[in-house]
């Protein structure tokens, strides 16, 4: 081959090579554009800080004696110190161009005394959420804990319906009368709709549950639909509306908000509250998002979320930047100087009103009440406890002491019983329990005076019916849980609670209660607190028809005559010192005046401490009988009830077994 043919076949060879370059260029360069064209669109950060159930908790607590503005101390909670726990997410987000939303899954007033505030016109725990720039809040249980038209009454004072420019008050769920200020005057939302700084749209609604409703203190006129049916309700509005993400802010506790994510399509992340369950790390139930930040402000939940605008998808971010979901509210977070102020100015109306309410008794809520080198505890649940035990000998032995007529028997609820007495462990606190730290663990309610506290109410029931009473303690802590589960006072008692049922009818869970979980029962006829002589008690026998004094509190009492209704062999009429029937209408009929006034329990635990026997020190000592429980609530041990008729029914057989046996033998013997 001559020099020229090979010239001429390398160069189309070479213009080959560069056209197959250039298409592959074009193709690459097509593929490339296309991959780029795909490829999704920056996702959009965003972080929810919440909290839920802080029952008026506007000062560190758990001992509030023990905080100490300068040194480590063990207290938990304060909105100063929350203040400044959201103010430095918020600047470090703000940083980054990060939005951040902050929640309340409801139960901001109730327990506390700082809630009774509301009752003079105030309202401290709402107008705090403003400052620190919460975006929406739930109505809970607890805020109804005053009444209706006391609750309108609280968000008028705090400048609603403009505040919700501030904190939108959302109760999607929640049915009003048009003509009650709530929906007359416009003072809660069914839902909201707010744009981010990123362009990202979500939508809120709020919902209180099943359990939550059950527990909440007389509401008239408001009344609550089905949770599910308002959330799809919610969701199906906000989507029309163009949210691309939903959040619900319940009240309802997570088994419920749980049943939610399976039942209601489309919500994106649940805000929860109402069973006090600090949820170190989410719930993922399909696909939803559920968390809840405890109780009391001891955390500050904070959940980072990114969501892509493009695939829809939205993704939880903590655990790629090792961040927790629950940041302690502790010494670590310095108080916020302006909402310190605020703080400082709704404890000196609380102090007026403590010592208006104690008759100068009394004039700080630091003030030292008793001093204890060891806790009282309301625990474990569902058994006897020693605080329970406080709180019922105070009932009965000072409400006694006030009318000057003996008091057989006090009962109060578990529910009702908001923690411990925890003294001071701190050098300035030492052993201290204050005004404060007493009142907040039972100072829920309100009574028809308008004061803060449930008033005592007094009953006489027969000795029968104390043991139905005792019946239908052992049966709702069976079916209901430790809210239900009784304190007594004037009596003990031994129970198996496997007898409380034979059985659950399947299908329709209808439980069939034995009425003979309570094995034996004692009624106390010495002075003074129980003791544990034997020959001080005697028993309470079924039939027995003589009459006895109780005290409980008005919100307990409107519950007794219920119990009838649902199990006639538990019924149990209240009854005055007549033996004369008292109709549920006339139940105000039975609370305790002491000088005019309506006599509240937080008022007999206050005075009980304050009258403990006085120490070397000069103050009320707690007495060493509290420090542990005093047998009278004992569960024994027996064989339960529905095994008896089937032991028998297998003797019956085995015997019948035995006796043709028997008799096959004689057959063949012959």
């Amino acid at each position: 081959m001559n020099r020229l043919a090979v010239a001429l076949m390398r160069c189309k060879a070479y213009r080959i090579t560069g056209i197959s370059l250039l298409v592959l260029f074009l193709v690459l360069s097509f593929l490339s554009a296309s991959i780029a064209g795909a490829a999704p669109e920056e996702e959009l950060y965003f972080t929810i800080l919440h909290t839920n159930d802080e029952h008026g908790s506007v000062i560190p607590h758990s001992p509030a004696v023990d905080f100490h503005p300068l040194r480590e101390n063990p207290t938990i909670g304060g909105y100063a110190r929350l203040a400044s726990a959201v103010s430095g997410i918020r600047e470090e987000k703000e940083a980054a161009g990060e939005p951040v939303l902050l929640l309340s899954g409801g139960d901001y007033l109730g327990g506390s005394p700082y809630s009774w505030l509301i009752t003079r016109g105030h309202a401290p725990e709402i107008t705090l959420k403003h400052a620190l720039g919460y975006n929406a809040v739930v109505i809970g249980n607890h805020e109804f804990d005053y009444g209706a038209d006391a609750l309108a009454g609280y968000f008028k004072q705090a400048g609603y319906p403009a505040a919700h420019e501030k904190t939108a008050v959302l109760a999607s769920n929640m049915e009003v009368p048009a003509g009650h200020p709530l929906a007359r005057e416009g003072l809660y939302r069914d839902s909201l709709l707010t744009e981010l700084e990123n362009g990202l749209k979500i939508g809120f609604f709020g919902l209180i549950g099943q359990d939550a409703v059950s527990v909440t203190a007389p509401h008239d006129p408001v009344e609550f639909s089905d949770q599910h049916e308002a959330a799809r309700k919610m969701v199906d509005h906000l989507r029309q509306q163009g949210a691309q993400l939903v959040v619900a802010i319940t009240h309802s506790g997570v088994e419920e908000d749980r049943e939610l994510a399976r039942s209601v399509p489309g919500i994106n992340v649940i805000v929860g509250g109402h069973c006090h369950t600090a949820l170190y790390e989410p719930v993922i139930e399909e696909g939803t998002i559920i968390v809840q930040a405890g109780s009391l402000l001891a955390y500050l939940g904070k959940l980072e979320l990114a969501y892509n605008p493009s695939g829809g998808e939205l993704r939880i971010r903590n655990t790629e930047d090792g961040e927790p979901f629950l940041l302690p509210i502790d010494h670590s977070y310095p108080p916020d100087p302006e909402i310190e102020r605020a703080v400082e100015e709704y404890t000196l109306k609380l102090n007026e009103l403590v010592s208006d309410m104690t008759d100068g008794r009394f004039e700080h809520i630091l003030d030292t009440v008793v001093l204890a080198d060891f806790e009282v505890p309301n625990h474990p649940p569902l058994q006897e406890s020693p605080f329970g035990n406080f709180v019922a000998d105070a009932m009965r032995l000072v409400a006694g002491e006030k009318t000057g007529e003996r008091v057989d028997f006090a009962l109060q609820a578990n529910g009702s019983i908001r923690g411990s007495i925890n003294p001071g462990a701190m050098p300035h606190a030492l052993g201290k329990v204050s005004v404060y730290d007493l009142t907040e663990l039972i100072g829920l309610g309100v009574g028809p005076d308008g004061a803060p506290g449930y008033p005592l109410v007094k009953v006489y029931l027969t000795g029968d019916e104390i043991r139905r009473a005792l019946e239908v303690s052992v049966l709702l802590a069976e079916l209901m849980g430790d809210t239900y589960f009784l304190q007594f006072s004037g009596l003990r008692y031994d129970y198996n609670p496997q007898n409380a049922l034979y059985l659950t009818v399947p299908f329709i869970d209808l439980p069939i209660p034995t009425t003979r979980a309570v094995v034996s029962a004692e009624r106390y006829t010495g002075e003074g607190r129980q003791g544990f002589d034997d020959d001080l008690y005697e028993p309470i026998e079924w039939d027995d028809q003589e009459l006895y004094s109780l005290v409980t509190d008005s919100y307990i009492v409107s519950f007794l005559p219920m119990v009838g209704d649902m199990l006639p062999q538990l019924d149990i009429v209240l009854k005055d010192r007549d033996g004369n029937p008292v109709p549920a209408e006339a139940l105000d009929d039975l609370i305790m005046y002491v000088n005019g006034e309506e006599l509240k329990v937080w008022r007999t635990v206050l005075d009980y401490a304050a009258d403990q026997p006085e120490g070397e020190s000069g103050l009320p000592e707690m007495d060493f009988y509290y420090a542990t429980t005093a047998e009278r609530i004992n569960e024994v041990p027996g064989i339960p009830l529905i095994i008896r008729p089937l032991l028998i029914l297998f003797a019956l057989i085995g015997g019948i077994i035995y006796l043709v046996r028997r008799r096959r033998r004689s057959r063949y013997a012959r």
